[in-house]
């Protein structure tokens, strides 16, 4: 699961359905590097799930072996990878022309990013799931989406394989796409 916006939505629809909690184990996709109980830290969204949560030790002296130590105790596969998309192009934590997109570790630690280092699950892991699901809203995001559907692989949210790659885009999100005029 990623942070962001789209995550407490998603967390909310699924808290309403009949899902087996205590068979289901939830994987941060990236954090940001801050105390416990900051507010801006993903793992205050996932603190109420009612499953198994694994959270990335980004109070750690040494985050470049955190995230090692992360990656070895990912799963071979994750069924599903949540992600979102940010008004600059950015899903999980890989920050536009962030060496990180090209990681080769499955678990990163990215420079500072909107004000905060971070710690990233990589496209290399990202992409061994069997499926991702990227939920984005609101019209900020709607140049973004339009540049990603049309293909621009300049955009870290490029790096995401296509098969297997769902996206739920809200009509404002996906404004930009019906006018052959928007850039």
């Amino acid at each position: 699961m990623s942070g962001g916006s789209s995550a407490p939505p998603l967390f909310e629809a699924l808290l309403e359905q009949d899902v087996p909690w205590d068979h289901i184990a939830v994987w941060q996709v990236d954090e940001r590097v801050a105390p416990d109980g900051h507010p801006g830290r993903n793992a205050t969204q996932l603190a109420f799930l009612p499953c198994r949560v694994e959270l990335m030790a980004v109070t750690d002296d040494d985050l470049d072996a955190a995230a090692r130590q992360y990656a070895a105790g990912l799963p071979e596969r994750f069924d599903v990878a949540h992600l979102g998309l940010g008004d600059d192009g950015h899903t999980a934590s890989w920050p536009p022309g962030d060496p990180v997109v090209d990681s080769n570790l499955a678990c990163d630690v990215v420079g500072e990013f909107n004000g905060f280092r971070r710690m990233t699950l990589t496209p290399l892991a990202v992409n061994r799931a069997r499926s991702r699901l990227v939920l984005t809203f609101g019209s900020a995001k709607a140049p973004m989406v339009r540049r990603w559907v049309r293909g621009d692989r300049s955009m870290p949210i490029a790096r995401l394989r296509r098969t297997d790659t769902w996206a739920v885009i809200d009509p404002a999100a996906a404004g930009d796409l019906a006018d052959p005029s928007a850039r």
